[in-house]
């Protein structure tokens, strides 16, 4: 119901038109408030990158968090990940992730990352405590977080933003009424515009000098338990499942993949796996293949017949030299 009113041709949003007004409001004077130093944002010694959205959720931001990682990495700059860790519970925060962190005390994707990459990263729900917890463990050149666009508290040097090339903004409200955190006009004042996938928009007509588009690129497939590799066109009687804010993203691409798919079942984000609920899916015979966040999930009990499907975003260069130029001026002026 949701993704017809905020997506589709379904006006009956206007019925959440009031409280959407409200949350706007509040969303404009608390940054506001910030703008004017009324209330506090506390700014670290190192540069911070957020890696953001505009709109709710399911617009491909981990991938890119991870391509950058990556590109970062690759020019010789040590690299640090902050995360709220949304949908992880953990005793104390902040939290420095290891191999033995689970998805139960960090979140889906903040453990995503680091078993990619393998780079130090943080969670808190107070964005700067983590950033504090990086720094007083590692000597780092600079810091992503992931998500936090309206996490203010923590002051920002750059910040990116993703943007589904297909949904775009939807019906353009804040929540409830649509799936706006904030309204468009504040792509004005970000510093680099990542559209995921390829998208009919006047967005780089508006923002020449800062828009990119970036697509996302599956691997081979990969066995939960065994970790054995093979071509998705090598697996067969597919039950495809995906709990993520947009899942029949993930089953398009199997589409057009030519991915032999029977079934798909569909989750809500973040949502928790166990044994008898994903076993009921899938017979011995069949292949129940998933997402790599809903991976990270379920490594403890997966079976035989469970594979998952890695996804690399793929960045046009000048978008990370863009942001390695920002960077590097950042380090002039602060000698």
């Amino acid at each position: 119901m949701i993704e017809k009113l905020w997506y589709g041709k379904n006006r009956l949003y206007w019925l959440l038109l009031p409280f959407s007004w409200i949350y706007g409001l509040i969303a404009c004077v608390r940054h506001r408030l910030y703008q004017m130093r009324i209330l506090k944002s506390w700014r670290s010694p190192v540069p911070i990158v957020i890696i953001g959205n505009l709109s709710v959720g399911g617009n491909g931001k981990t991938p890119l968090v991870i391509a950058l990682i990556e590109a970062l990495t690759s020019k010789g700059l040590q690299v640090g990940i902050v995360s709220r860790g949304y949908g992880g519970k953990a005793d104390n925060y902040p939290l420095l992730l290891n191999d033995n962190t689970t998805t139960e005390q960090a979140g889906d994707e903040p453990v995503l990352i680091y078993q990619r990459t393998k780079v130090p990263v943080a969670v808190a729900p107070n964005r700067s405590q983590a950033v504090q917890l990086l720094l007083k463990q590692h000597k780092l050149d600079v810091i992503l977080t992931d998500d936090g666009l309206q996490h203010y508290a923590l002051a920002r040097d750059i910040e990116v933003v993703v943007v589904d090339g297909k949904r775009l903004f939807g019906n353009g409200w804040w929540m409830p009424a649509g799936p706006m955190r904030e309204r468009a006009n504040r792509l004005k004042s970000v510093d680099l515009i990542i559209i995921n996938g390829d998208s009919v928009n006047n967005i780089a007509e508006l923002y020449p000098s800062k828009t990119y588009t970036m697509q996302l690129a599956p691997l081979y497939a990969v066995n939960l338990l065994t970790q054995e590799k093979r071509e998705l066109v090598n697996l067969h009687n597919i039950c495809a499942i995906a709990g993520i804010s947009n899942p029949q993203r993930f089953f398009t691409m199997l589409t057009t993949l030519k991915a032999d798919v029977i079934k798909t079942t569909s989750f809500a984000d973040h949502q928790k796996f166990t044994p008898a609920l994903l076993a009921n899916l899938v017979t011995n015979e069949q292949t129940l293949l998933m997402t790599e966040k809903d991976a990270v999930k379920c490594w403890q009990f997966a079976l035989p017949n469970w594979w998952y499907l890695p996804i690399d975003a793929v960045l046009p260069i000048a978008a990370v030299d863009q942001i390695c130029s920002l960077l590097a001026n950042m380090k002039s002026s602060r000698e």
